[in-house]
């Protein structure tokens, strides 16, 4: 691409309501010490009345205050999700009003847990074509409403939250050097939420089952993630002739400290170079990593000149990195 297309603006959000392990305990099987050791989560935000607009449109807000720009600067709103308010419309069309952004396109992209990093990939994409766009990329999720909470291998791991990031060309911010992305179809039922889509359908009176909330293999899940994510990863380093130690910061998937570490090690990754907050917030799904990011930037963890290394794996399978220089 013959423009240089950047990162500008960074925000997060996460709902107020804290769940403890503590609390946890009182509602399904499990103790503080089990959830811990296995996953390294300690607590997760819940939305109570949020929808994924609601926490999608502050981050946003939050993203363009950091950036200096206002709603009217906006060009074009990516949503990664796939948790929306509703079928129809898109998150992404009530997040625009809530936000007050002008008639603009704006759309949704489910890639479960990859979300950001795809969407990352449509942006430089919007970018390339339009060299005037200043796009609105925001992840999130309310995993929580799918989720059972009497299934305890499951419950533990899920949080809700929104990142967001604006991406164009020109300006001061992160320059977005590489994306890569990946997917297999063939392993699709090890990590599933099926009910009420087409699939799956629901008549009038019909009573909510299990397909409605997620499903997951989690010993093959764990192997898969633990392999696509090295995979792409040291691709994406190949491809740009880097070394694992000439990245500053990288930033995985938080879905679980085990999954972390088992990438870390992999990679032949110096603790101080891998970010973790999954044990304040669990599993994100797509908002994960741009949280991450945000609250890396924030907190001073990514400084001018540094490498950052994005990698991600979700359902579908579904998984990819990005490579960024601020």
């Amino acid at each position: 691409m013959s423009k240089d297309i950047k990162i500008f603006g960074l925000g997060y959000f996460v709902p107020p309501t804290r769940l403890t392990n503590a609390d946890m305990e009182k509602m399904v099987e499990t103790s503080d010490d089990w959830i811990t050791s296995r996953t390294g989560i300690k607590e997760r935000r819940i939305a109570s009345t949020e929808s994924c607009s609601d926490l999608g449109a502050e981050a946003g807000r939050r993203a363009l205050e950091q950036s200096g720009l206002s709603p009217e600067q906006i060009t074009h709103l990516v949503v990664a999700t796939f948790t929306p308010d509703y079928y129809c419309p898109s998150a992404a069309c009530l997040l625009q009003q809530k936000m007050g952004l002008a008639n603009i396109p704006c759309f949704d992209v489910n890639a479960a847990c990859s979300g950001f990093t795809y969407g990352l990939e449509m942006c430089r994409g919007l970018a390339a074509l339009h060299p005037d766009a200043c796009i609105l990329l925001v992840a999130s999720e309310v995993v929580t409403s799918r989720i059972d909470f009497t299934d305890r291998s499951t419950c533990v791991l899920f949080g809700d939250g929104a990142g967001a990031a604006i991406v164009g060309t020109g300006g001061k911010g992160g320059s977005i050097r590489d994306v890569m992305l990946n997917s297999d179809g063939a392993l699709a039922q090890l990590l599933t939420v099926k009910g009420g889509g087409s699939a799956k359908k629901m008549q009038l009176g019909d009573t909510v089952d299990s397909d409605f909330f997620v499903h997951m293999e989690g010993r093959e899940v764990f192997k898969h993630a633990v392999k696509s994510m090295y995979g792409v990863a040291g691709e994406i380093l190949a491809r740009n002739n880097l070394r694992t130690e000439e990245i500053d910061l990288i930033i995985p998937h938080q879905a679980n400290v085990r999954i972390i570490d088992a990438l870390a090690k992999k990679l032949n990754a110096a603790p101080e170079q891998i970010y973790i907050n999954v044990d304040k917030y669990g599993n994100t799904s797509a908002a994960s990593v741009p949280i991450a990011l945000a609250e890396a930037w924030e907190t001073g963890r990514i400084k001018k000149g540094d490498r950052v290394l994005l990698v991600a794996f979700g359902g579908g399978f579904t998984w990819g990195s990005a490579l960024l220089e601020f």
